[in-house]
């Protein structure tokens, strides 16, 4: 009995353990300059959608910072670092070209087709680039 009650808590303490250890890569994969992005991001495209474009057309150069901010910060535990850079730079890039197309007053189908570009390309480092 004494070794079964033993065997018991040992199994308890293994998942625990186990458990405590899924939290902390969960944690570890915060990663704050993708936050301040998507701070950004979900501002300027959600609006978008919405066919709101002057958030994006006050905000296209700050995501631009936010997205090279991002692209040269540390990649956390939890993300591919590989894939994850390649995606960055993409990202980066298209920002650019957002930023870009606002400052030559593009149509705001072509806003939209562009911001649109951008946010899925986020959501790859979101879907694609994760452990």
């Amino acid at each position: 009995m004494k070794k079964f009650v033993f065997g018991l808590l040992a199994l308890t303490a293994l998942l625990f353990a186990t458990s405590s250890a899924s939290a902390q890569t969960a944690k570890k994969a915060q990663w704050k300059e993708m936050m301040e992005f998507h701070e950004v991001m979900s501002v300027t495209f959600h609006s978008a959608e919405d066919k709101n474009l002057a958030p994006l057309k006050e905000k296209s150069g700050l995501l631009v910072e936010r997205a090279k901010a991002w692209q040269a910060s540390a990649v956390p535990a939890g993300y591919k670092p590989e894939e994850t850079a390649a995606v960055l730079k993409r990202l980066v890039k298209q920002t650019k070209q957002v930023n870009k197309a606002v400052k030559k007053g593009k149509s705001d189908a072509e806003l939209t087709a562009s911001i649109t570009m951008a946010h899925d390309i986020f959501h790859e480092i979101m879907e694609k680039c994760r452990e």
